[in-house]
């Protein structure tokens, strides 16, 4: 990279370099939000002469995401290898510039319309006064000019102002066209440098994501190729299957892990721009074969369930490479390392190193061999009830979450398949949790709040079960309303509940509950783990979201 470069340009040559899509603004900007009185007061001291600050400029053949018009004036795309000049700092100002010396019409977000042909110079004010107005009450319109009428009138226009004014005509129409605009230029930096710059200039707002960096350095007018656009569309289509809540983040990393088997910030950075788009529709259907996956296989209905957004993407990996549904041996160990992944916090900490190793366990799983693991999973009735706080951050919660609903719960009065919502479970007090010996019940019986809000202790119902039906009886009180259910055994087995008499839900006895319930769900989490030696070594270490909140539920 080169030391930025000073110089300097007039109105005429900023204004033309825009006109022919030399000068862009890049999409990571933010909009334009300057009044047509601040833009005013901006003309006003060029007309005085005034400094106006230093304009930033990024020289460079990159193709950026950038603003393609302004209000009606359509601005060109350059020319496939041509460099381009984006600006890092003074949109606002060009903008501005640009608006009031074209008189541009801009529509606002809130839909209002600014006309910037309607800015004027008062020929009556002196040079302490303000000059350039946008209020015209109480002025008389002889005694004005607009600034485009200024800068584009012919001889006739101008010479038909009174004589007394004719001075300040010439003067004002010169200085705005000789004053020189005072730029910096960075040439030959890599983007990642150029939006560091804009970061760090921009220090009183929000530093710009890693998607917003992306987005502007694939977007491809000639392939219409926008990256936002495409994300958007993305998520509308999952969410008719209740995925929605995957981060742009999340498709970046699996992007870069199937290009290059790494997801680094620094290493998405370097990707090659025409290699992302060349195989973005292949890795968006990798994507929505996984959520197919998770949604047929492991009857995970809702995206807000799942341990951690980043299994999404060593299954799209595995997608991407394969593209049938896996079967036999290969099913068998995705399926292994999905729970080894939820039931071990693998992605509580150095996500990016930990994607990196694991894709070489999918590229074994894809081979069809059984990958070996270096931390131990315990399934026991023991470990499970030492670690299963219930918090609904927490990946090991989530992941008997997972259990629950892939045995489909149902409603206890009316068999119906309970609604599962990703809106509802972003908190503890989701309508969808229940304790099912309540909170009030347990605490006049002595029990710890450890205890009483235990994952043992949660079913998934209906916000109207919980509330009208349930409330805070005991369950021998409540139960006994929905003896009318005459499969009411095989609903409570799809909330992994047994007989209710062993399980002692007619004596409201938690402690026989919460083994028995205990028992089943180890046997759950058993089905789903191949044994191996590592295992047999020792009591897995949880690594979890204990920094977390822990919320209880109401």
């Amino acid at each position: 990279m080169n030391l930025p470069e000073p110089q300097t340009r007039t109105f005429l040559g900023l204004v033309v370099d825009i006109e022919k899509g030399q000068i862009k603004i890049p999409q990571f900007q933010r909009d334009f939000v300057w009044t047509m009185q601040k833009s005013a007061g901006l003309i006003d001291s060029i007309i005085k002469g005034y400094p106006i600050g230093t304009f930033i400029f990024w020289k460079t053949k990159e193709r950026l995401r950038a603003v393609k018009n302004l209000g009606k004036q359509v601005l060109p795309e350059p020319e496939l290898g041509q460099l381009v000049d984006y600006v890092l700092d003074g949109q606002q100002r060009l903008t501005s510039l640009f608006a009031c010396l074209r008189g541009i019409i801009l529509t606002r977000e809130d839909g209002r319309e600014d006309d910037f042909s309607k800015i004027f110079i008062d020929l009556n004010a002196e040079e302490s006064d303000q000059i350039v107005i946008t209020d015209l009450d109480g002025k008389d319109e002889k005694h004005l000019i607009s600034i485009l009428e200024l800068l584009t009138g012919d001889f006739t226009l101008l010479a038909s102002y009174p004589h007394k004014y004719h001075e300040k005509l010439r003067k004002y129409k010169n200085r705005i066209e000789s004053y020189q605009y005072s730029i910096i230029l960075v040439k030959d930096a890599p983007i990642d440098i150029a939006t560091e710059i804009f970061t760090r200039i921009n220090v009183g707002g929000k530093p710009l994501s890693l998607f917003e960096i992306m987005a502007a350095k694939t977007f491809d007018y000639e392939k219409n190729f926008d990256l936002s656009e495409k994300f958007q569309e993305l998520i509308d289509n999952l969410k008719p299957l209740n995925y929605e809540t995957i981060s742009d983040a999340t498709v970046l990393q699996i992007i870069s892990i199937i290009l290059s088997k790494e997801c680094k910030r620094q290493v998405i950075l370097q990707l090659n721009k025409n290699e992302f788009i060349r195989i973005w529709e292949q890795a968006i259907d990798s994507i929505e074969r996984t959520v197919e996956y998770f949604r047929n296989s492991y009857r995970i209905p809702v995206s807000q369930l799942l341990p951690y957004n980043a299994l999404i993407i060593p299954f799209s990996y595995f997608f991407f490479h394969h593209k049938d549904k896996p079967t036999g041996d290969k099913q068998r160990y995705l399926e292994d390392f999905f729970w080894r992944c939820s039931l071990s916090g693998r992605y509580s900490s150095a996500v990016e190193s930990k994607l990196a190793q694991d894709v070489k366990r999918i590229d074994q799983i894809l081979a069809g061999e059984l990958p070996s693991y270096d931390w131990s999973i315990d399934t026991s009735e023991e470990f499970i009830k030492n670690n299963g706080w219930f918090s609904a951050a927490r990946s090991y919660i989530k992941a008997i979450l997972c259990i629950y609903s892939y045995h489909l719960p149902k409603s206890f009065n009316d068999n119906a398949i309970v609604n599962i919502s990703n809106y509802w479970l972003k908190q503890a007090n989701s309508k969808n949790y229940h304790h099912f010996f309540p909170k009030a019940y347990l605490k006049k019986k002595d029990y710890g709040v450890f205890y009483i809000n235990h994952i043992l202790n949660i079913t998934i119902v209906d916000d109207f079960l919980n509330k009208r039906e349930i409330g805070a009886k005991p369950p021998s009180e409540y139960m006994t309303k929905f003896r009318s259910n005459s499969d009411l055994a095989g609903t409570m087995m799809t909330h992994l509940i047994g007989d209710l008499n062993t399980f002692g839900i007619w004596d409201d006895n938690y402690d026989k509950f919460f083994d028995e319930r205990a028992k089943l769900l180890s046997r759950e989490l058993s089905k789903r783990v191949i044994k191996q030696e590592v295992d047999r070594k020792g009591q897995a270490n949880l690594v979890d979201d204990f920094d977390e909140e822990l919320t209880t539920v109401e």
